[in-house]
């Protein structure tokens, strides 16, 4: 069998978390640990030439700048090794081997790029590296194009070849497809690596199998400390170290790292905690990058199950090569699926026509602020209700409307909007966005309907609702509850599973649109609002 190597990559890969500001103290005691603990091969960052020296990062301009983080400190019996992201870092920013405090460079690269990072990679190995190819985004390789590449490789016989899953994607029998390609088709010269991330819990597992084989070349397999990493994370290197001392007969001192994990790790995950997440498992079960998941649960207009079919829409070449203009048109078809409301949209206008009306949104000062509305119901006595995505609770009557404009809302309270239309003569109206959960909706109108293209968030219902109430020249418009957004941190809804996370600006901003659309509608000698809030 051949040599077996255990790589740590925590001060590079865990440096997506940080902006790779560990700090120079923990570094150096990272990669003290490391070492004292026998790691075969140590990753200290990355190389990237837009970046300046910060003594406190892990991502350095040039190698020269490597011997001024870590030339002080004895690397023992541990091969030394950065990385570069093809294109960010110029060869010209690589000394020679001779003259540098690392021996290897690990080069990653998308497919795209295959053929110039080889060309570099060339480069790098003339210059005295043990040279490091790693394809990154493996599944996203067919059979051919894999097979061009390990012939490119074979051609440079670097030091060695991985099969980098960037986001989770391989179960057993992919891996094995990958692994068994490559180690048929490489030279025996030529290492193999693997590269694991966490997103189905399949890391250490994964890692684990390939541990198994029985392989004539060098087999590396990297890990983090506790897993510290991009995305899910990675294989903890602790829990690799100790199967290979029971299994593969190496013999790491594990309570190096376990010294490392206690003085920062851990310290590392309490602020900025990584691992195995519903989104994560969202994008890898979907085969696509997990920015596209954030992207749709950022809208909080979602249900799971529309994320999901969203998703399964994105064709095969945009699916890891994230592209925010792409989904976001996919979600606007989705929300807007064709549906003839014209009749539902006249007879609406029809029944408000000429009415005062009182519009109850969810904002914590419609119940602060109870009696104010329930004096404005008083004091006008036939004024139509209207609640929006939610369903008041603790008032004397029952809205005479219902208007669900928000499918993940509605899925969240599907029986609450159930049992208020078994139990009273609310009408529900719901754009054709969301999906009926056993209610029948009373109308349904086109979600293309609730769309301002020129606001910050686009599907505000509130924009629609004064289109409509100018459609049908209402009397009198109350506002309750729209309270307006403050800061991520303070309370903007009556219920936790309703919030956005909003910078200030964000939020100042949105406010802003609100009121300017007040404007736009050409209402506001009719709006009062009843409670607070900061449109006003």
């Amino acid at each position: 069998m051949g040599k077996i190597q255990l790589l740590d990559c925590t001060l590079r890969d865990g440096g997506y978390l940080n902006d790779w500001k560990f700090g120079h103290d923990n570094m150096v005691t990272i990669f003290e640990r490391l070492v004292s603990a026998g790691m075969d091969i140590v990753e200290i960052g990355f190389l990237d030439d837009r970046r300046p020296y910060d003594r406190d990062r892990s991502i350095l301009p040039d190698t020269a700048s490597t011997r001024k983080t870590y030339g002080e400190l004895d690397r023992k019996d541990s091969m030394i090794v950065g990385m570069i992201d093809y294109g960010t870092c110029s060869i010209d920013h690589v000394e020679e081997c001779s003259d540098s405090f690392l021996d290897g460079i690990r080069v990653i690269f998308k497919k795209e790029k295959m053929h110039a990072a080889i060309d570099f990679c060339t480069q790098i190995k003339a210059k005295g590296y043990k040279t490091f190819v790693q394809a990154v985004s493996i599944t996203s390789y067919s059979d051919a194009e894999f097979k061009e590449l390990t012939d490119m490789v074979n051609e440079l016989e670097p030091y060695a070849f991985s099969l980098v899953d960037t986001y989770g994607l391989l179960h057993k029998q992919q891996l094995a497809h990958y692994f068994n390609m490559a180690d048929e088709q490489l030279k025996e010269t030529i290492g193999l690596g693997y590269h694991a991330h966490n997103n189905f819990q399949l890391a250490y597992a994964n890692c684990i199998e390939v541990l198994e084989k029985d392989l004539k070349r060098r087999l590396i397999v990297d890990g983090t400390l506790y897993g510290m990493g991009k995305s899910a994370g990675n294989a903890p290197t602790e829990l690799l170290a100790m199967y290979m001392n029971g299994n593969n007969e190496k013999h790491y001192h594990t309570s190096q790292l376990l010294e490392a994990i206690d003085v920062t790790m851990l310290d590392l995950y309490e602020r900025m905690p990584w691992g195995y997440r519903f989104k994560f498992f969202l994008s890898a079960s979907n085969d696509c990058h997990p920015n596209y998941v954030t992207y749709l649960q950022q809208k909080k207009s979602l249900s799971v199950k529309s994320i999901n079919e969203i998703l399964s829409r994105i064709e095969p070449e945009k699916k890891l090569l994230y592209d925010e203009t792409y989904i976001e048109k996919l979600y606007l078809d989705y929300q807007s699926r064709d549906c003839e409301d014209h009749a539902a949209y006249r007879d609406l206008i029809k029944e408000l026509s000429g009415r005062e009306i009182l519009v109850m949104a969810p904002g914590p000062n419609l119940y602060r602020q109870k009696d104010l509305v329930e004096t404005c119901l008083k004091e006008r006595p036939g004024t139509l209700t209207i609640a929006v995505n939610f369903v008041p609770e603790g008032f004397e009557q029952s809205p005479d409307y219902l208007f669900l404009f928000n499918a993940k809302r509605y899925t969240g309270m599907a029986t609450a909007v159930s049992v208020l239309q078994k139990n009273t003569k609310t009408k529900i109206v719901a754009t054709s966005n969301v999906t009926s959960a056993g209610t029948d909706f009373d109308m349904v109108l086109n979600y293309e309907r609730l769309l301002d293209h020129e606001a910050q968030i686009r599907e505000n219902p509130l924009f629609f609702l004064l289109d409509l109430f100018r459609d049908a020249d209402v009397r009198h418009i109350a506002l309750a509850g729209f309270d307006g957004y403050q800061l991520a941190a303070e309370t903007n809804y009556v219920h936790e599973n309703m919030e956005y996370g909003f910078t200030k600006e964000k939020a100042d901003a949105i406010n802003e649109d609100v009121k300017n659309a007040l404007v736009r509608s050409g209402l506001l000698d009719k709006i009062t609002f009843v409670t607070d809030s900061l449109y006003v």
